[in-house]
């Protein structure tokens, strides 16, 4: 029963509630943080201990638009057509050259795939083993086909 005291004096210690001030501070730009520190920047006032907050934006909040001219804000920076042009020939160049080198370096997984089945062992008489040393070289095989594919689906996505 002694025992037991120290035990229960610990869980209602840790079950006690924890206050802690909350500050809403508001920048020049209108955008919201809640904090537990005052920071220095003007517009932090303390919540009332009794309101609820939330990191959860509302629904009723207006969706930001996505894209276009009329969709940038006024501090992103915009990039003329002839820039944004030669960055899309420059990200299907290099992706062709890891596609090319993707399907080199699958290739050589197969070779090794084919060398290392080709290959017995004294001590594999139970196909199991043989299995367990294949399973790495077939890994690496999936996985460089795996990569052609995505880099192939990449590529379609270019416009």
């Amino acid at each position: 029963m002694l025992s037991r005291i120290p035990v229960l004096l610990a869980v209602l210690l840790y079950a006690l509630p924890v206050r802690a001030d909350i500050y809403k501070c508001v920048d020049e730009a209108g955008h919201t943080t809640y904090t537990n520190s005052k920071s220095s920047v003007k517009g932090c006032s303390m919540l009332a201990r009794d309101q609820a907050v939330s990191s959860v934006p509302s629904a009723s909040r207006p969706a930001a638009p996505q894209g276009g001219a009329s969709g940038t804000s006024a501090g992103f920076p915009r990039v003329d057509t002839g820039t944004q042009k030669a960055r899309d020939n420059d990200r299907r160049r290099i992706l062709d050259d890891e596609l090319a080198s993707e399907q080199r370096a699958l290739e050589v997984a197969r070779k090794e795939l084919v060398d290392q089945e080709a290959l017995r062992y004294g001590d594999e008489r139970n196909y199991q083993k043989v299995l367990d040393r294949l399973q790495p070289f077939k890994d690496k095989v999936q996985i460089h086909e795996r990569n052609i594919e995505a880099l192939r689906r990449e590529i379609s996505n270019l416009r």
